[in-house]
């Protein structure tokens, strides 16, 4: 949990963005997330009736903080999505917890931020949200939670083998394969994300930019630099706002024991937007 007051530690320290940049998000309501997670969840998850099976699941034993953080990351990509809409772009420094399921937590992530933001922003006024998932890991409660949902399109880029064992069925996923690095991933991403933007037409891009796909993760098996991940961020946001199309990135999964480093890690993502931002004039 140390990573996320650390990634913007590195933000500020490294001049990459001024507290003058830094909004800070309001809680998540219950009502809010009720627009994902059934009431039974939300109201054991609260007030600490997750059971011993139950926390196993999720990676993390229950806390009251625990709880006031997941709602506040939630609010923040609810932030960071209204802010991209008013601005162009906006970047979280949390979020990207995509294998919560409406009534139960998993995968180190217990409230499904990205799914509560979409959710959000389809209901009033209707809009078309793409959800452009490059985690290592499928986003499979995201998955799993739109698949019934026109407004919405999950694209998930993720290594096969790796977790969740099974796995939902997205708009698009295209799996691949264990070593793979930076220039073939990159095809493998361009190859699809102008389609998918050519053919749903989007209002609004949430984008995933784990970094657990670097060869140095603990949970990745992919093996990704950090000059690969920065090409991959600088290319998904540059080829989404040249087209018009607002992009709210947060920075989801990513797993070293070296806290320091992996926030570095985590904000090479706003390094690229603020590159992004410049060139495009925004």
């Amino acid at each position: 949990m140390g990573k996320f007051s650390r990634v913007l530690h590195f933000l500020i320290k490294d001049q990459v963005i001024t507290e003058k940049q830094v909004w800070v998000p309001e809680i998540a309501s219950i009502d809010l997330l009720s627009c994902v997670h059934t009431e039974e969840y939300l109201s054991n998850f609260i007030n600490g009736k997750i059971n011993e099976q139950e926390q196993r699941r999720t990676g993390f034993p229950w806390s009251e903080g625990i709880v006031r953080r997941c709602r506040y990351e939630t609010g923040g990509t609810v932030l960071a999505a209204e802010v991209a809409l008013q601005r162009g772009m906006a970047c979280s420094t949390a979020g990207g917890t995509h294998h919560a399921f409406p009534s139960y937590g998993s995968g180190y992530c217990l409230l499904n931020d990205l799914a509560v933001a979409a959710k959000y922003l389809i209901s009033s006024p209707k809009r078309k949200v793409l959800i452009v998932d490059l985690d290592v890991h499928q986003g499979d409660g995201t998955a799993f939670i739109f698949k019934d949902e026109s407004c919405v399109f999950t694209f998930s880029v993720h290594c096969g083998k790796n977790f969740p064992l099974r796995k939902q069925q997205s708009d698009l996923d295209i799996s691949v394969e264990d070593g793979l690095e930076d220039k073939e991933y990159l095809s493998t991403v361009e190859a699809h994300l102008p389609w998918v933007l050519e053919t749903f037409r989007p209002d609004l891009v949430l984008y995933d930019a784990g970094v657990d796909p670097h060869w140095e993760d603990e949970l990745g098996r992919l093996s990704l630099t950090d000059q690969g991940l920065y090409q991959r961020d600088l290319y998904v946001m540059k080829t989404v706002v040249s087209r018009g199309v607002p992009v709210a990135a947060v920075i989801g999964g990513g797993y070293s024991r070296d806290i320091d480093k992996l926030a570095i890690r985590h904000s090479i993502v706003h390094r690229a937007a603020t590159q992004v931002w410049r060139e495009c004039g925004m």
